[in-house]
This record gives structure tokens, C-alpha cells and sequence, in this order.
């Protein structure tokens, strides 16, 4: 069933979800309703595991170990295991004869980013499973970005019209460009109107190299590789440039941030800043030149033919980015 269905109809969840589809955004709000609805806040730190499937040594003992716990102090244990769609064959058959056994009152959710109708090898969890698993569908169709809009206006507060609404709900935008648009409209106040969003928005521009240094710069390396990754797919050669440009532009905001006394970002990115500024707090003046110095050299290198591999260098960066700007735990 799609996101939307999910949410409105509240189906029986029993031991078996797949959050399948196209949609990080909405991936996350399913897996997040999933938990609401399965767990207490107060009795997930004691009964819910959130692996990272291409990051488990051996994603199918580690889902098993934890999928075969016993509950404590509540009334089933609930693991999630994200990324399935970045696994290799064997580690998905391997999660896959778990997904098959899970034990009575344990809730096993595998995130398997593959819409539901394509034909891929080895085969989507949510076509092996059929009826037998819970299956959310985050692919967004036009009543999936309409009702996205909507709530996302009156999230913010803001208005806009009719025309704006259908624009963005008919459009091939992801569901995070289409927030960021409104986000960036929204404060200005008022009511968004289409040449606002014809001037402002910045849906005609593939997101993803944005999304791709926002999850840089946030201390998610595994979720900006997976970015890079499908741009990669596409574009083999030209990928890495407009990945080390966003980098760049997102550090050099960064820095600027955390220069003394706070810094000041140019108008036209001033609507990043809520965003931004907790960031330049964490990482500190020095972390944040060092990372806009390093995406500006992997940007000259790719540039000017200095290297033969620019997914390599952008793996590299990511990697030596992510050490670096890591959460301290």
C-alpha cells in the first residue's frame, strides 16, 4: 500500500514490513510511524535494533541474533535493517532466509529502496514476499506530492497558490527538493505565488549533488556515498564535478558560519541558515575550511584530467570528510 494508505488505514503490523519505493524522505516518516506505532519511546533503547545493512559484517547473523532476542519488558522486539537495496546477492538471500523465519511477536522492517513494479536482479524483498509482509510504497505519485505540499505548507505556515500546489505536485522533483523550495518561499511571507517559484525554486536542478554535501556535512558519509553512487550510474564520468562543486559551496557556507563572531551568508542563502548554523557550531572554523580546501582540490583534479578515477576520489573524500566531521559519541 502506498505511504499515505498506511498512515490513514493503520493496517495490523505482524512480523514482516517492507518499506520499499523510491522516496528517502517518506522512507523515513514510514519507518519512524512503524516504530510509533510498535514501540513506546521510553522501550526502544531495550527492543529495537537499526542496522545498516551494507555496513554489517554479516547482515544475516547480525539480523538474526537481534531478530531472535527476546523482548524486554515489553511485548516484541523490533529490528530495522536500512540500505537493503545497496546489498550484494549473497547477503540479501542471507537476510532474506531471516525475513523468513522472524519469531512470533518480533517485528523484522527491511528498507529496500526498489520500486515495487521493476524487475531487478536479485528480486525486491517486497516481490518475494507478496502478501505475506506489510509492504509500504513510498513512490511518490501526484496525490502523494499534492498531500506532500500541503502538509508541508501548513508545517511552515505559509500559503501559496493553487497553481504553485498542481506545479509542484505534477512536477519529477523528489519530495526533498520540493520541501526545499518551500522552506527557502516560505520565508518570505505572504502567499507563494508561480513566479515566485519560477524565479526561486530550485527544482529545475537535479538535487541530488546538494543532498548528496548536506549528508556530507551532516556525518552521514553512508548516505552521501549511496547519493553519489546513483549519480554515478548515470553519469559515470560526469558525476563527480557537480558533487565536489556542492560539496564546496556547502563547506565554504559552513565556514563562513563558523568564522568569529558567527559569520554572515549572502542573501540568497540566508533561508539555509537555521540549517546550517548548528553545523558551523559542531564542526568548528578550522574542520570546515579544511573540508571546503579538500572539496575544492577534488574539484580541480576532475576539472582539469588529473585523475583517472573521479568515483574513487569522490569515495576517498567522502570517507576522509566523514572521519573527520563525525558526531563525537
Amino acid at each position: 500500500m502506498k505511504y499515505y494508505e498506511f498512515l490513514d488505514k493503520q493496517p495490523k503490523i505482524d512480523g514482516l514490513v517492507i518499506v520499499e519505493g523510491e522516496d528517502p524522505i517518506l522512507a523515513q516518516r514510514a519507518l519512524d510511524a512503524v516504530l510509533d506505532r510498535l514501540l513506546p519511546e521510553d522501550m526502544r533503547a531495550l527492543n529495537c535494533d537499526v542496522i545498516d545493512g551494507p555496513e554489517a559484517e554479516s547482515i544475516g547473523r547480525a539480523a538474526g541474533d537481534a531478530i531472535n532476542a527476546m523482548p524486554f519488558l515489553a511485548e516484541r522486539r523490533v529490528v530495522v535493517v536500512r540500505n537493503c537495496q545497496r546489498l550484494r546477492a549473497q547477503p540479501r538471500r542471507d537476510l532474506w532466509a531471516v525475513a523468513e523465519n522472524v519469531p512470533a511477536g518480533n517485528t523484522l522492517v527491511l528498507e529496500d529502496l526498489f520500486p515495487p513494479a521493476k524487475k531487478t536482479k536479485p528480486e525486491p524483498y517486497g516481490q518475494l514476499a507478496g502478501r505475506k509482509a506489510l509492504r509500504i510504497d513510498t513512490t511518490p505519485n501526484a496525490d502523494v506530492r499534492e498531500r506532500f505540499v500541503r502538509e508541508t505548507l501548513e508545517r511552515l505556515g505559509a500559503k501559496a497558490q493553487p497553481r504553485v500546489i498542481a506545479m509542484l505536485s505534477d512536477g519529477e522533483s523528489d519530495l526533498g527538493a520540493i520541501q526545499n523550495d518551500l522552506e527557502k518561499l516560505a520565508l518570505g511571507g505572504g502567499t507563494i505565488t508561480v513566479a515566485d517559484l519560477e524565479r526561486e525554486s530550485l527544482s529545475v536542478e537535479d538535487p541530488k549533488a546538494w543532498q548528496y554535501a548536506a549528508a556530507v556535512v551532516e556525518g552521514r558519509p553512508d548516505d552521501a556515498l549511496a547519493i553519489a553512487f546513483d549519480l554515478f550510474a548515470n553519469d559515470p564520468r560526469g558525476a563527480a564535478i557537480p558533487l565536489a562543486s556542492a560539496l564546496a559551496g556547502e563547506f565554504a557556507l559552513l565556514w563562513e558560519l563558523a568564522r568569529p563572531g558567527g559569520g554572515d551568508l549572502p542573501p540568497r542563502h540566508r533561508w539555509r541558515e537555521r540549517a546550517l548554523r548548528p553545523i558551523a557550531r559542531r564542526i568548528g572554523e578550522r574542520r570546515a575550511r579544511y573540508g571546503y580546501e579538500a572539496a575544492v582540490r577534488g574539484f580541480e583534479v576532475v576539472v582539469t584530467g588529473q585523475i583517472d578515477d573521479p568515483r574513487a576520489m569522490i569515495e576517498l573524500l567522502t570517507a576522509d570528510l566523514g572521519a573527520r566531521l563525525a558526531p563525537s559519541r
